[in-house]
């Protein structure tokens, strides 16, 4: 696929061209997840959950009374805004014990987490036919596009029911080279030592970047969210930052819930633990600074 966010709307309408589908979605999915769901309502008779963020027990109390045949999980494996893990191994075991699909975009884990960068479910040892896999090629791969992993079942009825599959121009053959190369990096010894120096930043920065007034959500991946609460203030921050080369984006609503506003530090392998210092001393001056 060009991008992650198509393939999500590829995948996701194409299932829900079967019929009824019971589609339950985390409330803290990327964008693209929810626009896949709106196209699926337009379409066809799908019916839709949103449930709290990482409520599994909510998730599996909504499973136990829908009987519909064919139910499906939507879940980010990294959210993009907070940085926490879906709670994949719980989501599997509900998936299989009601015979519903998990979808899992792994767009942040991809090329980061587990044995050789192959992403979030190696991470956590997770494997089982009730899933389809989501993988950008933007982010750790470093060029673009995104793939999809599934039963033989389900690529089938992709390749021939998905519109962005089949109206859409398909990725370059230059393109595949590069990601092919990427790749090849990734698994490399080198690629290991790239995930070991990014990990050792995530660790420095959550031992050392401590606010007064801002909350830091603590993550295990490179995504690093500081909690300011207005929208003003982020943009604040945010542009003394820039005036400082430092460039951290201000994220606010609807991308966030309302008075959550924040700065989305994002760390990859070839920063320093000087610059990663240079940003925390920065952070803490600015807000001396505003009081």
């Amino acid at each position: 696929m060009n991008t992650g966010f198509m393939a999500n709307i590829a995948m996701i309408t194409a299932l829900a061209s079967l019929g009824a589908v019971s589609i339950y979605s985390d409330e803290l999915n990327h964008a693209s997840i929810i626009d896949a769901i709106r196209m699926a309502k337009a379409q066809s008779e799908a019916t839709v959950f949103i449930y709290p963020h990482n409520d599994v027990n909510t998730l599996q109390s909504k499973l136990e009374l829908d009987k519909n045949p064919f139910k499906l999980i939507l879940t980010d494996s990294v959210f993009s805004m907070d940085g926490d893990f879906a709670h994949l191994a719980e989501l599997v075991q509900l998936a299989e014990h009601h015979q519903a699909l998990l979808y899992v975009d792994d767009a942040h884990g991809f090329g980061v987490f587990g044995k050789q960068g192959h992403g979030s479910l190696k991470h956590f040892n997770i494997a089982s036919p009730n899933m389809i896999y989501m993988g950008t090629l933007g982010k750790a791969v470093g060029v673009s596009g995104a793939f999809i992993a599934a039963n033989q079942l389900w690529i089938d009825w992709l390749v021939q029911k998905s519109r962005p599959v089949i109206y859409s121009t398909s990725p370059s053959p230059a393109v595949a080279h590069t990601i092919l190369k990427s790749i090849e990096l990734i698994e490399s010894e080198e690629g290991q030592l790239r995930r070991k120096k990014l990990f050792e930043l995530i660790d420095y920065w959550r031992e050392n970047a401590h606010f007064k007034k801002w909350k830091c959500l603590p993550s295990s991946s490179a995504i690093q969210p500081i909690i300011i609460g207005s929208n003003e203030a982020a943009l604040l921050v945010a542009e003394q930052l820039r005036q400082s080369n430092m460039w951290v984006p201000a994220i606010r609503p609807p991308t966030v819930p309302t008075n959550t506003a924040r700065l989305r530090v994002t760390f990859n392998a070839d920063h320093s633990q000087e610059q990663v210092q240079s940003l925390i001393d920065r952070l803490m001056q600015i807000e001396k600074d505003l009081g």
